[in-house]
């Protein structure tokens, strides 16, 4: 047979069809990749599901989050079902597998985390969840409750770092800083950092009548409760709080503070030698990598989770001394860096006071833009918040 004619013969033989099926197929499973790749190493939506961030973002904002300005996180969970974060919408099983799991690793970034920052994280201590509580604590319902009490009343499960719960809050402070909070105001590096026009406070306002129409100081984007009979608590922005007092019908505002020397056992470290509360508390210092802490009995409240838990050390306390994978130890050098983060709403927010540092294996990633933000009241059309479609966050 001639070799060039049986050649030229298969070359233009019709090539079979894909069948409709295999089209999709082909299609969806290039999607569900291509998206997957977008959402792990680019850019990912969020959604804004609690207060503790008003008045910079507000229930129901749909926002952007960018992988790539602190660099993308190497995914630590492989084997998970794309687009579920960590448990299956429908089923309400696992949405992954943690039987292989690849150390943490990061991607090149644009940027450095800076103070001020709105970041993206992994809720460090949601390690440990108490899956029927909602939005509880586990740490939190175990020290205000038992450890026994909450096992028997809830399924308690473990998660790795990348399947933790999502939060958002702004980075108060970085690795090194040291931080404290003086009636109710941070204090970063011994530099007083205000909230200018973003973060809300409660305020008790006592006006000089019963006959006020609140109503007009909720327009104005008050928060308003009545707590006696000319007394109502207000919850705003220092600069909004400055024009109320102005008004000639306002007697008197008072900042609501919780007092110094007011412990509260809710406080991070946790520490009953440490009279903090809310409004007070610290300084703390924040681990930096390459930095050396002492191991006593005044430093280990605040770094003992970090070493045990954060950077997988064997921990144990043997008489007097510490022991760190077997072998006594007087100091502790850290393998990371760690930020602080609170709420601009800094009196209905869960944040660092509460649980501490967040480390940076737990960053996801740079809140960018709101793409998307609908009110809760209102018609359809009307719940679009349009002032706030494609406004920056700062």
């Amino acid at each position: 047979m001639n070799y060039k004619f049986w050649q030229k013969k298969k070359d233009t033989a019709p090539k079979k069809k894909k069948s409709k099926g295999r089209e999709w197929t082909d299609a969806i499973i290039f999607a569900v990749v291509a998206a997957t790749i977008i959402r792990v190493f680019f850019i990912e939506a969020y959604t804004i599901p609690s207060g503790s961030m008003e008045r910079s973002l507000l229930i129901g904002d749909f926002l952007f989050v960018s992988k790539v300005n602190y660099g993308a996180r190497i995914p630590m969970t492989p084997v998970a079902f794309p687009f579920a974060h960590h448990t299956m919408p429908l089923t309400g099983t696992k949405a992954y597998w943690d039987g292989v799991q690849w150390k943490y690793r990061r991607l090149p970034g644009l940027q450095d985390i800076k103070r001020n920052d709105v970041v993206v994280f992994n809720f460090p201590e949601g390690d440990t969840v108490a899956l029927e509580a909602q939005d509880g604590n586990y740490y939190q319902m175990v020290m205000q409750s038992n450890r026994q009490a909450v096992h028997a009343s809830y399924t308690i499960v473990s998660r790795p770092v990348d399947k933790r719960e999502n939060f958002i809050k702004r980075c108060i402070a970085i690795a090194g800083d040291t931080i404290s909070m003086v009636d109710g105001l941070a204090i970063v590096n011994g530099k007083k950092t205000p909230l200018v026009g973003t973060g809300g406070f409660s305020y008790l306002v006592e006006f000089k009548s019963d006959d006020i129409n609140v109503g007009l100081f909720q327009e104005q984007g008050f928060k308003v409760s009545q707590v006696s009979q000319t007394g109502w608590q207000f919850e705003g922005t220092p600069d909004m709080i400055a024009t109320l007092k102005k008004s000639e019908y306002v007697k008197s505002v008072q900042e609501m503070l919780t007092q110094k020397d007011s412990y509260d056992q809710a406080i991070f470290p946790h520490d009953p030698n440490r009279r903090w509360n809310l409004d007070n508390y610290g300084p703390i210092i924040v681990p930096k990598k390459g930095w050396t802490v002492k191991l006593d009995s005044n430093t280990m409240p605040m770094y003992e989770r970090s070493i045990r838990i954060y950077e997988g050390n064997k921990l144990e306390k043997v008489g007097a001394d510490w022991v760190i994978n077997g072998k006594k130890a007087t100091e502790y050098t850290f393998k990371m860096d760690y930020y602080w983060m609170m709420g601009d709403n800094r009196h209905q927010s869960a944040d660092s006071r509460y649980w501490g540092f967040v480390p940076e294996d737990h960053i996801v990633g740079k809140a960018l833009f709101i793409w998307m933000s609908f009110d809760n009241e209102g018609s359809w059309f009307s719940k679009i918040r349009w002032s706030r479609i494609f406004k920056g966050i700062h």
